[in-house]
Formats: C-alpha cells, sequence, structure tokens
C-alpha cells in the first residue's frame, strides 16, 4: 500500500485543513501526553478542532457494499469537514493493517486523505500518517501533462 503522496495531488483546501489538523492533534498531545485511551483523545481532539472553527463530526458510520447489497458500516473516529478522515490510536506500535483500514475507510467513503494518528509516542510526528485514496482526489488539480485518474494504476496494497 502506498502511503506517500506529493502536496499538488490535494487541493490547497484539503493541505491546510490537514496541516491544521495535525496541529490540533499535537496541541492534545502535548496537553495530555501518551498513555490514555484512544476515546479520551477523540474526545479532546474534538473539542480542540471546536475551538479552532474546524467541523468534525465523531464516530461517523460509513456504509459497506457487498455485491450491490449494503452490509453493516464501519465506524470512522472523526470525519473532518466531510473531506478527511481521522483514524486515531493509543497503541505500542502502528502497523500495515492499520494503514490499510485507513484506507479502506477512505474508498468506502470515498474521501481523498486520511490521518493515522497514534497518540501513546513520545513525539507525535513520529506516530502520524498521512494516507491518499487516488481514487478520490479531484481531476482539476492534476497537471495537464500527467495521465487522467481513470487510467492512473493504484498502488498494490501490500500489507
Amino acid at each position: 500500500m502506498s502511503t506517500s503522496f506529493r502536496k499538488h495531488d490535494l487541493p490547497d483546501h484539503i493541505e491546510q485543513l490537514a496541516h491544521d489538523v495535525i496541529g490540533a492533534a499535537i496541541e492534545v498531545h502535548r496537553e495530555l501526553g501518551p498513555g490514555l485511551l484512544e476515546s479520551v483523545y477523540e474526545q479532546a481532539l474534538l473539542h480542540e478542532l471546536n475551538l479552532r472553527n474546524i467541523h468534525a463530526q465523531s464516530q461517523v458510520e460509513i456504509a459497506v457494499f457487498y455485491k450491490d447489497a449494503m452490509i453493516k458500516g464501519q465506524r470512522i473516529d472523526l470525519l473532518i469537514e466531510n473531506t478527511i478522515v481521522v483514524e486515531l490510536k493509543s497503541i505500542a506500535q502502528l502497523t500495515d493493517i492499520h494503514k490499510a483500514q485507513l484506507l479502506s475507510y477512505l474508498r468506502a467513503g470515498r474521501f481523498p486523505l486520511g490521518l493515522l494518528i497514534n497518540f501513546n509516542t513520545k513525539l507525535l510526528r513520529d506516530a502520524t500518517h498521512r494516507v491518499l485514496n487516488e481514487r478520490a482526489i479531484p481531476a482539476s488539480t492534476e497537471p495537464a501533462s500527467s495521465p487522467s485518474r481513470s487510467s492512473r494504476s493504484i498502488p498494490d496494497n501490500k500489507c
């Protein structure tokens, strides 16, 4: 699975929003430190985003379809301005399965960007990962010389 991305892939407003969300998460981590439950960080981050006038919803259900039937949905930790999915963890170490889980959420909801943040770390910047859903990037942000989104291959999941 590819979790790298180029800044020109996303519109500036999404880049700025991601930057602001990460800043809010860093503030929460500075105040609370590591070692608490994920649910505590979720509520604290939701409050910090609200203080910064960033619209966020918690525990948003997104539908999962199987052979044209809607089956039980998944719940994402935070949805920021209906654009960015934030998946929070408070665990010893993130693994590729956590990135794959976030990518599944992004694809199911057709969201362009996800942030995977593990609060159980000394430095939050070392435990924050960006996951890009290439299928949901607006085509208008692409340089004219590059191939169309529909003809680009999606990176293999190598989790």
